[in-house]
């Protein structure tokens, strides 16, 4: 069809955003952001994590806004789950597709998951054999984090990447891609690793995860695009960062990524105008919460129109 989308931008804010923000969402709320998420056209929302509610109690409900959004006709319903255990449990939940914190810095996994890269990858294969076995229509991802430097470690070698990258797809993840989430990276750093990402992986080199922390988030997501990439995780209103990596603020905004890309003539599906509205039950669920983005403060052009 000729309106198909040609990226498709996934949307991590009710998981990534509320996680890094110390106020808890009501869930009504929580329940409201995501119809209007959908209602504007994303196709593809992770809308939490199974994680203990002692450790994230912005993700105690995450049963119920899992049961909600499984409502939406045509929606990709995804989870974080850090392990096993949460695998079962999101698997239970009947989610669409489940993504696995992987880091590529060895002080980053210790600090997110409490264990070391390869006893990831040993997850990896746990919970491969745990979807085959009972959920074998369930997606599974990897997003590589910290692959283009840690707060933490510094420098992250390209090589490790890489050999992290296959790692997890011989675990049996059908996807791994890269994630900038200390906002380290710059266009040159990810045209030449999604570049190896693919030429290893080929069709299961996966999205870029890109964080705005130095402004370069927009050319970072522009970069991986010439060189082949097609998914983009974004979150409306730049809300969310990791509470594990000291200074990591600011994904990608929603609104700026889809106005860049239509504003190309690359169709992503979304209606600008009903995403910048989604903004108001975000608003409204976390009052004075700072919510960032460039387009919708300066509006759409005049006689706008996707290109």
């Amino acid at each position: 069809m000729q309106n198909d989308p040609e990226v498709l931008i996934s949307e991590v804010g009710p998981r990534d955003g509320l996680q890094s923000v110390k106020a808890t969402m009501p869930t009504a709320d929580k329940l409201r952001w995501i119809d209007a998420l959908v209602a504007a056209g994303l196709r593809e929302i992770e809308v939490g994590s199974f994680v203990p509610s002692r450790l994230l109690p912005q993700m105690a409900d995450v049963d119920d806004v899992v049961r909600h959004a499984l409502g939406h006709a045509g929606v990709t319903v995804m989870a974080l789950v850090p392990n096993r255990r949460g695998a079962e449990a999101a698997l239970a939940a009947g989610v669409h597709k489940i993504t696995l914190p992987v880091s590529a810095s060895e002080a980053h996994s210790m600090a997110n998951v409490r264990k070391t890269r390869e006893q990831m990858v040993g997850e990896l294969r746990e919970v491969h054999a745990l979807r085959r076995d009972t959920a074998p229509g369930t997606a599974m991802e990897v997003g590589l984090s910290t692959a283009f430097g840690c707060t933490l470690q510094g420098e992250v070698a390209e090589d490790d990447v890489i050999r992290l990258a296959v790692a997890c797809a011989d675990a049996g993840v059908d996807e791994v891609g890269l994630s900038d989430t200390t906002g380290m990276a710059n266009p040159a750093q990810v045209r030449r690793l999604f570049k190896r990402l693919r030429a290893e992986l080929g069709e299961r080199a996966g999205a870029a995860h890109m964080h705005n922390t130095r402004g370069l988030g927009l050319a970072n997501c522009l970069a991986a695009f010439d060189v082949g990439v097609r998914t983009f995780d974004a979150s409306l209103g730049g809300l969310g960062g990791c509470p594990y990596a000291p200074g990591a603020s600011g994904n990608v905004v929603t609104e700026d990524l889809v106005f860049m890309f239509e504003a190309m003539g690359v169709r992503t599906g979304i209606d600008l105008p009903t995403l910048i509205a989604a903004r108001d039950p975000l608003r409204a669920g976390l009052p004075g919460e700072p919510v960032y983005g460039m387009m919708p403060e300066a509006g759409l052009p005049k006689g706008w129109r996707a290109a």
